[in-house]
């Protein structure tokens, strides 16, 4: 695998200004666009945004309130005397920070749009006892400091002790709960998306560490600006990508930006479009599987004390190809080991919604049935799913919601209907590929589609969630774009009566426009602020951060070596209609041809031969059900 740095990278960051360079090319809106941009902002908040009661009731604010007033007193400023930019940026920014939701944003205009402001270091918590502990886990490549890297215990900040600076920049952010505040806080120390946060306040940062050599020093280092990677998905885009958008975009801008600062090998794979060295062996312990999406995923063999098992990290959901993906992934499953599979979401911001849920199915023996959503009630939430109704050039079908929202005008109903994103067909259609044990490792990061992923993890009784904190990050909904809510008024014919404007100087809106509930014995929560709780709770150490997550893969590992552990592979004779089945664990399969129930069999481990009769035609679906003890617990599916 091709290590390589794109050289444009290297230059890029070598030529990176500082914060205060940058700032000076800053402050170039006009008070009438300062206008429009909180009467846009006023729309969607009070007419479109699905959680408004609950952010209302569960954080004790008002930001429709607040919205009207910053717009009374921009209504009383004459061009002559307005605030600085800087302040009206913070003040709108804070508005949309008040309600907790990292779908719901100001995405700030020229020239923040794309730009992060960083320090070229990264650092990450871990658990000492009850203490908590800072460290420095990367840092840029060429950087160098006395005693300073990997290892390097941080212990001041601007004179501010760590721990308390940490949390003072957690109540900055938008994190819908405890667990994901703090942890917006711990990262933004070191990136910052200028689209979404103001930049720092300090030119400068003074850094009080103990180095690796246990000396105490001090580090003074400048911010720096650069141009972030770009999106993978243009969510305001009339399409399918966009529509069913879950993405915490703050969250990954930070995840483009750490690759671009420590991993940029993986940019240069991305350009070469993925590894040029797949293969079709399975993995060794140890052993990393090369693959044909470098920035989606990670998967390798790992050996624990409790045995070897599989180890895929997702990344990222944000992809425009659903189908690819999930493709890939199911290419992965067939390349490491058979005992068990640690699937490793920590990070993921989410993406695309059916990317998500369509990877369920390739894990369980059990029909999927993905989480539904529903709109808030109003009458221009009614207006968009009556123009949409019914679009299917562009895949766009709002018609589920319609009758519903219709009906709320004279039932008064708060919210509409529910009903799934994901199609229900789309996320069975491929069956179960893997039939060892799975537990999932979720962090405070995960948000959005990744939410989704989790809660149908649960929802289904995939298996156990590991989190190494108290909660994900509780995004549950599906977010548009202010300007993917103007193109839906748009076509199929122009509505002459939308409020939606042009938004000034590539500023953009982004609000939550449809809420997520749970299935299964937790149907009807919403996602939102709650979020997924684990099952089991890992506080990463030390040598998690050094050596590769070596005590969390060891936590995993138990968990896996205690579950039931099954195999059902199977392959058709074309010809007489005979399946050659595979099994450990099972005593019991039931096969079915297009859905009906064809022939049932007792099995034990080993190899056993089945006649299916009358024999099933070449188009023919076949399914067969495992069984141990009488429940379902392994399924395969041969598809035409």
């Amino acid at each position: 695998m091709s290590t390589s740095t794109p050289a444009w990278v290297t230059k890029q960051l070598g030529e990176a200004p500082t914060l205060s360079d940058f700032l000076r090319s800053a402050g170039t809106l006009t008070l009438a666009e300062r206008r429009t941009l909180v009467q846009q902002a006023l729309v969607l908040i009070e007419q479109n945004y699905a959680h408004l009661p609950l952010k209302t009731a569960m954080h004790a604010v008002n930001p429709v309130q607040r919205l009207r007033l910053l717009l009374t007193r921009l209504n009383r400023q004459s061009d002559g005397a307005t605030d600085p930019e800087w302040r009206f940026h913070a003040e709108l920014s804070a508005i949309f920070h008040s309600v907790r939701d990292l779908h719901t944003n100001y995405v700030l205009p020229r020239p923040f749009a794309g730009k992060i402001a960083y320090l070229p270091f990264q650092i990450e918590e871990y658990a000492d006892g009850a203490d908590r502990r800072y460290m420095v886990t990367r840092v840029v490549r060429d950087f160098t400091a006395p005693g300073f890297g990997p290892g390097t215990e941080v212990t001041y900040w601007n004179g501010v002790p760590i721990d308390r600076e940490v949390d003072l920049c957690a109540d900055r952010f938008a994190g819908s709960n405890p667990a994901a505040r703090h942890s917006r806080g711990l990262q933004s120390l070191t990136i910052r998306p200028l689209a979404l946060h103001r930049p720092p306040d300090e030119e400068w940062v003074t850094l009080g560490y103990t180095g690796q050599d246990g000396t105490a020093r001090e580090l003074r280092e400048q911010w720096l600006v650069t141009e972030n990677l770009p999106p993978f998905v243009n969510a305001d885009d009339l399409g399918v990508a966009a529509i069913a958008q879950g993405l915490d975009l703050g969250g990954d801008e930070m995840n483009r930006a750490t690759k671009l600062l420590y991993v940029p090998e993986v940019v240069g794979l991305e350009e070469a479009g993925g590894s040029t060295a797949l293969t079709t062996e399975r993995a060794a312990a140890g052993q990393d599987i090369p693959s044909a999406l470098p920035g989606f995923f990670r998967a390798r063999a790992v050996e624990t004390p409790s045995g070897t098992f599989g180890h895929i990290r997702i990344f990222s959901f944000n992809t425009t190809d659903p189908d690819a993906f999930v493709d890939e992934f199911v290419r992965l499953l067939g390349l490491i080991p058979r005992a068990g599979l640690v699937l490793d979401v920590r990070g993921n911001g989410g993406g695309h919604i059916h990317a998500a849920e369509f990877l369920l199915q390739t894990l369980t023996p059990r029909r999927i049935v993905p989480e539904p959503v529903q709109f808030i009630s109003t009458p221009l939430n009614l207006r968009i799913c009556r123009q949409h109704a019914e679009n299917p050039t562009r895949q766009i079908d709002l018609g589920p919601w319609f009758a519903s929202l219709d009906q709320s005008v004279e039932t008064g109903a708060t919210f509409s209907a529910t009903f799934p994103i994901t199609p229900e067909a789309g996320g069975n259609a491929l069956g179960q590929q893997y039939h060892g044990p799975v537990v999932l490792v979720t962090d405070a990061r995960c948000y959005s589609a990744t939410d989704i992923f989790a809660a149908g993890f649960q929802d289904h009784g995939i298996g156990p969630v590991l989190g190494t904190d108290d909660n994900t990050g509780a995004g549950g909904a599906n977010v548009w774009t202010h300007a993917l809510l103007k193109s839906l008024l748009e076509v199929p014919t122009p509505d002459p009566e939308s409020p939606y404007r042009p938004l000034p100087g590539g500023a953009n809106l982004r609000v939550a426009i449809r809420r997520t509930v749970r299935v299964g014995a937790r149907a009807g929560t919403p996602v939102e602020d709650l979020g997924v709780v684990p099952d089991i709770r890992h506080h990463l150490t030390r040598d998690d951060l050094l050596h590769d997550n070596a005590d969390l893969l060891a936590r995993a590992g138990e968990a896996l070596a205690a579950l039931p552990s099954f195999r059902l592979d199977v392959a058709r004779d074309a010809h007489n209609g005979a399946l050659s089945l595979r099994t450990a664990g099972l005593d019991r399969v039931d096969v079915f041809v297009d859905d009906r129930p064809c022939t049932t069999a007792d099995v034990t481990d080993g190899d056993t031969t089945l006649t299916v009769t009358p024999t099933p035609g070449p188009a023919a679906r076949i399914r067969v059900d495992g069984y141990a003890a009488g429940v379902l617990a392994a399924a395969r599916s041969l598809r035409p």
